[in-house]
């Protein structure tokens, strides 16, 4: 059944949406060889967490980390969990252009719309996280 632009529900939007957002921020990361996971270590080395416990929800393993982090070594951008001077100067020049996609993202939202998008989709996640957990009582 083909629906119209304004009829299509949220899950069609959420989907359409999260495709678009992680294709245009693999296209900005890209500019510079970088991968998401990639750009992930650098600000967690720029963080007070260890790399690899602020990484832990998105790796399998030590395996895995040390693939991350070995391009950014070769590019002198990290020295074990320590950003270098010019792993430094990257990961600014790269929180721009993020920021500057964010803002194109978020586009003609104004921050209150903002918000209440976000509260709605907590909500929402909520509301099927307690159908999903058995009932106490």
């Amino acid at each position: 059944m083909y629906m119209s632009e304004d009829n299509k529900p949220i899950g069609w939007w959420l989907k359409e949406l999260d495709r678009r957002i992680e294709a245009s921020f693999e296209q900005v990361l890209a500019q510079d060889g970088l991968d998401r996971r990639q750009w992930q270590v650098l600000n967690a080395a720029a963080g007070d967490e260890p790399i690899a416990v602020a990484l832990a929800p998105f790796l399998s393993g030590t395996d895995e980390l040390a693939a991350v982090i070995a391009p950014l070594e070769a590019r002198g951008w990290l020295v074990g969990e320590e950003l270098t001077p010019d792993g430094q100067a990257a990961l600014e020049a790269l929180t721009a252009r993020v920021t500057a996609h964010r803002r194109q993202v978020t586009a003609g939202i104004d921050a209150k719309e903002y918000t209440v998008t976000v509260g709605v989709l907590r909500r929402m996640a909520a509301n099927l996280s307690a159908a999903a957990s058995p009932e106490r009582g």
